[in-house]
């Protein structure tokens, strides 16, 4: 498309609430950590390079029995409490403002375990109930 030579009506919407189509045989539940994958698809949070981070899931999705993008999930970005990862891995207040890296669907790491895991979001906050992630 060429430059704009006039006033454009730009559609807008919220960062927060999206919808993205699932992988094969995936089962997502409510409050997980939610990623695409390398194919596009939505998957639950899991060691792996190729994830970026979408947000939590609103609700469970189940395609597990399902082909690629049979089922959607519903996902919002905003900033979650996860749980802390462990030993030499575990999340601190002096890491505040860093990225954390995803473990599972509801842990997250300081560190990317030698260049195995995808980032997950900014660390916000840790308190003795876990990290508080913004996505």
């Amino acid at each position: 498309m060429a430059a704009l030579t006039a006033d454009r009506n730009t559609p807008r919407r919220a960062a927060e609430d999206f919808e993205f189509p699932m992988a094969a045989s995936t089962l997502i539940y409510a409050g997980a950590l939610v990623c695409i994958n390398a194919s596009g698809l939505a998957t639950k949070g899991a060691v792996a390079t190729t994830l970026k981070t979408v947000g939590v899931a609103q609700e469970t999705a189940d395609n597990s029995a399902g082909a690629a993008s049979a089922k959607r999930v519903k996902v919002r970005r905003g900033c979650y409490r996860f749980a802390n990862s462990g030993s030499t891995d575990a999340i601190t207040l002096a890491d505040v403002g860093a990225d954390c890296y995803v473990v599972d669907d509801q842990t997250v790491a300081k560190t990317n375990g030698s260049a195995t895991r995808s980032v997950a979001g900014k660390v916000r906050d840790v308190d003795a109930e876990g990290v508080w992630v913004e996505i």
